[in-house]
C-alpha cells in the first residue's frame, strides 16, 4: 500500500509574520534507532472497524473533530482545508484506529490566521496519552513511544504507511523552516503503540 505513496502534510501558506519564525524541531526524539521497530506482537483479535471521530492529546490540549481524507490527484494525501486549522485528517486508505496496521492521521501546524491543530505536536514525549474516540462510541487510546524528523523530500512513506504486525498510531504535521514558497521543510512524525490497560 505504501508504494508510490507521497505526502504533503501540514502544508502552511506564507506566513504573515514580520520576522523569519524559529526552526519547528521537536522537543524529545525518544529511543535512538536507525528506523522505528514495530513493537506490537502479531494479534489474533482486532477492534471492529469504526471510523475515528475525535482526537485527545491531554498534553498539548488538543480536542479536535477528526474527518476523513484521501489522495490528491497528484498523489499526494489530501489535509484538511486551512479554513479548519482544528481539524485532524483520518487518511480513510489505511487502517481506522484500533485495526492492524498504522492509522495515520495529519494536522497542519500553522496557518496564515496563527496556530493550527498540531502546533504542539512537536513537543510530545515519549509514554504521552493519546485517545482516539470513534464512530461506535468506543475509545481506542496509545502511547507515543517516539518522535521523528524527516525531510519532505526523504520522507518515510515506508515508516509510516507500512504493513506492521498489530494496531499502530501516526501522527503527521510539518516542521523545520518555512521557506519563501509557504511550505516548511520537514515532516515531524509521532509513532504510537496501542495502551493496554
Amino acid at each position: 500500500m505504501a508504494a508510490g505513496l507521497l505526502i504533503a502534510a501540514g502544508v502552511t501558506l506564507v506566513s504573515t509574520r514580520s520576522a523569519d519564525p524559529a526552526p519547528v524541531r521537536i522537543t524529545a526524539a525518544g529511543p535512538a534507532a536507525a528506523a522505528p521497530a514495530d513493537p506490537s506482537p502479531p494479534a489474533t483479535a482486532q477492534a471492529p472497524f469504526s471510523p475515528p471521530v475525535r482526537l485527545v492529546i491531554p498534553r498539548i490540549g488538543v480536542d479536535a473533530p477528526v474527518d476523513g481524507v484521501g489522495l490528491d490527484a497528484d498523489g499526494t494525501v489530501e489535509v484538511p482545508p486551512l479554513d479548519r486549522p482544528e481539524q485532524v485528517g483520518w487518511y480513510r486508505n489505511g487502517p481506522a484506529p484500533g485495526r492492524i496496521g498504522p492509522a495515520v492521521l495529519l494536522g497542519h501546524y500553522d496557518t496564515r490566521k496563527g496556530p493550527a491543530v498540531f502546533h504542539r505536536l512537536p513537543g510530545l514525549r515519549p509514554g504521552d496519552r493519546i485517545d482516539v474516540r470513534r464512530e461506535d462510541g468506543s475509545t481506542v487510546s496509545y502511547q507515543v513511544r517516539e518522535l521523528r524528523q524527516f525531510a519532505k523530500d526523504a520522507f518515510p512513506t515506508e515508516l509510516v504507511y507500512g504493513d506492521t504486525a498489530g494496531p499502530q498510531l501516526r501522527l503527521v504535521t510539518c516542521g523545520g523552516t518555512l521557506g519563501g514558497n509557504g511550505h516548511y521543510t520537514d515532516n515531524i512524525i509521532v509513532f504510537a503503540d496501542p495502551l493496554t490497560p
